[in-house]
């Protein structure tokens, strides 16, 4: 699993390629929750993510409360098939902001 953290002017682009399981979501985790104590929005791309287990989700869900507490921005950008398919399942699909594309995210929270 790797995860880049690019600015966007005042969002973190965060973005996730790979397995994110029990063994790599506390780095997910990390890397969220650091870029929220910068004080900037976050986008997580999941458009590398081949497969995300419930410990991945619980990532993604708890820097989504953590950037809501904090009145930041927090979505996610090109979700590949699986974690949607997982996200869609958990009813997740509803709660967090999902753009199409990077480009769509950033317009929308710039």
């Amino acid at each position: 699993m790797d995860i880049g953290i690019t600015e966007q002017g005042s969002l973190n682009v965060v973005a996730i390629s790979g397995e994110v399981d029990l063994s790599t979501s506390p780095k997910v985790r990390d890397a969220l929750l650091g870029c929220i104590s910068n004080g900037k929005g976050v986008i997580v791309d999941l458009s590398g993510v081949a497969y995300i287990d419930s410990s991945g989700v619980a990532s993604l869900v708890e820097a989504f409360q953590t950037a809501k507490s904090k009145a930041l921005g927090f979505a996610l950008a090109q979700v590949s098939d699986t974690p949607m398919r997982v996200l869609k399942l958990a009813r997740l699909d509803q709660v967090f902001v999902i753009y199409d594309t990077l480009d769509d995210a950033v317009a929308a929270m710039a």
